[in-house]
């Protein structure tokens, strides 16, 4: 179900999702990141926990392993991301939190000029060397700071966000520095958590760290976008938000 939304007043969202059943394996990596978890709720601006500074290359290793897999593909279904988009062919898109680079492969597959954006070295490495080995010539790199996307004036059409939004501290300053790096007509896509159960094993933020839809309307009106797009039916983990400014 899409939704088009002016001037959107705070939105509610009920899903109902029966519970999944258990991963029949559950790495000690996973184990680890139940622990992230754990300490990331005790901390006024996750962030900036070194859990997050992604610095290790062998940590860093285990996660691309996690974040390409056939299981998040199922979980996340990207290709009912990609077409709630649209033609997206010529429009230079920034991911914020690019990581392993998972959604900008596949938005340079489908013909967008791709800024890959993350906060973390060690990702930004792996995924230089993955563009190098698939001789992808419509993805760079470009290095972040947790509280700056470093976005040029008019510089892309569209800035995504998967899954890294609840991360974001002083989301609505961030919000306006993405604004002033909008294009005309240029919009904002946020893909992030339900309030829902995932299945055991699977990585996914505790829920007292999400951001609802509600929240995160409400942010980026108070950042100045307008005109909204809702997504919460074809994915059942996780909604999209899609907002642009008011047009002139």
């Amino acid at each position: 179900m899409k939704l088009s939304i002016q001037s959107l007043p705070v939105f509610t969202a009920i899903v109902l999702l029966a519970s999944c059943g258990n991963n029949e394996q559950q790495s000690s990596f996973n184990q680890k990141e139940k622990i992230l978890n754990k300490q990331e709720l005790s901390n006024d601006k996750p962030h900036n926990h070194p859990a997050h500074n992604f610095s290790d290359k062998n940590t860093v290793e285990q996660l691309a392993s996690r974040y390409e897999s056939p299981e998040r593909d199922s979980i996340e279904r990207p290709e009912q991301l990609l077409a709630f988009l649209g033609d997206i062919k010529g429009k230079t898109v920034m991911d914020i939190g690019a990581g392993t680079g998972y959604y900008s492969v596949k938005l340079a597959k489908n013909g967008a000029n791709v800024i890959a954006a993350d906060v973390s070295s060690e990702f930004q490495s792996y995924l230089k060397t993955r563009i190098t080995e698939n001789n992808i010539s419509n993805i760079s790199l470009r290095k972040v700071q947790y509280d700056n996307p470093l976005l040029e004036n008019n510089e892309v059409d569209m800035v995504f966000i998967a899954n890294t939004y609840h991360h974001i501290s002083n989301r609505i300053d961030y919000l306006a520095k993405v604004k002033k790096g909008l294009k005309e007509n240029g919009e904002i896509v946020i893909l992030d958590y339900l309030d829902v159960a995932f299945p055991e094993g699977v990585m996914a933020p505790p829920t007292k760290m999400r951001v609802s839809i509600d929240q995160a309307i409400k942010e980026l009106k108070e950042a100045g976008f307008t005109k909204f797009e809702i997504e919460v039916n074809n994915l059942p983990y996780h909604y999209i938000v899609k907002a642009k400014l008011k047009s002139l």
